[in-house]
């Protein structure tokens, strides 16, 4: 497993103050953060492919069965 080194600025430093839960490491802090970050990374290709087909009309698409 790789190890990431982080030098926080004075900003980085009071998110991660204002962010953390009470008893959260810094590390169970960040984590919780990379796991929201790949979450709205998540809906924002949902939000792409819903634009990208929201003419599409499954009705007119014949029946697969």
């Amino acid at each position: 497993m790789t190890s990431i080194g982080f030098r926080p600025t004075a900003e980085d430093e009071r998110i991660l103050r204002e962010s953390a839960r009470p008893g959260e490491s810094t590390s169970d802090t960040l984590r919780r953060a990379l796991r929201l970050l790949d979450h709205e990374h998540w809906l924002e290709q949902l939000r792409i492919d819903a634009e990208r087909i929201q003419d599409e009309d499954i009705n007119a698409e014949p029946e697969a069965w």
